[in-house]
């Protein structure tokens, strides 16, 4: 596949606000709650980079930062952090939206892997993807120790078959 994207091009925001029914003893946003809603989000993202139906493969990190409370306003960004042949890393950015102080809080951000399939769910190859601003060439950077990484906790892939992870350990010359 020869095509080339840009991250941007599978940028998606979606907006949401927390319900009663969606929170936990404590009022806020149950975490599974907003698994779910970072997991439609990057789909999306992976869908629009591929123009093909997608699946979860790993949530490879998800981090809880701040408490989302009943009432907040959820606003999710994702974009395709790196391509590889059939899989592509999505990075979600999670923010607390207070539109009557102004204020974004970033509360949360998640990395999953998807996989684009054809109609019998089998694994088909992608576009690649260049990044272009800063933060996303820093992201498409880190996407491949995160993968090598993956395949090596996998068994996958050997420890000395490393090319980027054995940059970060080695000492310089």
């Amino acid at each position: 596949m020869a095509k080339i994207k840009k991250a941007s091009e599978s940028l998606t925001i979606m907006t949401n606000i927390v319900l009663p029914n969606e929170t936990n003893s404590l009022r806020n946003l149950f975490g599974g709650e907003l698994l779910a809603k970072m997991d439609r989000c990057a789909s999306i993202s992976a869908a629009r980079h591929c123009e093909r139906r997608v699946v979860t493969a790993s949530v490879n990190h998800v981090s809880f930062n701040h408490p989302i409370p009943e009432g907040g306003i959820v606003i999710l960004e994702s974009k395709v952090s790196r391509a590889f042949s059939t899989s592509m890393e999505v990075y979600v950015d999670v923010w607390l939206d207070d539109p009557i102080s102004q204020k974004k809080t970033h509360t949360n951000a998640g990395i999953y892997t998807f996989v684009a399939v054809d109609e019998f769910n089998r694994p088909i190859p992608i576009p690649e993807m260049v990044p272009e601003t800063e933060d996303e060439k820093e992201r498409f950077a880190a996407a491949f120790r995160r993968k090598e990484l993956s395949l090596i906790l996998s068994g996958r892939m050997k420890p000395l078959e490393s090319v980027e992870l054995k940059k970060l350990f080695q000492e310089p010359s």
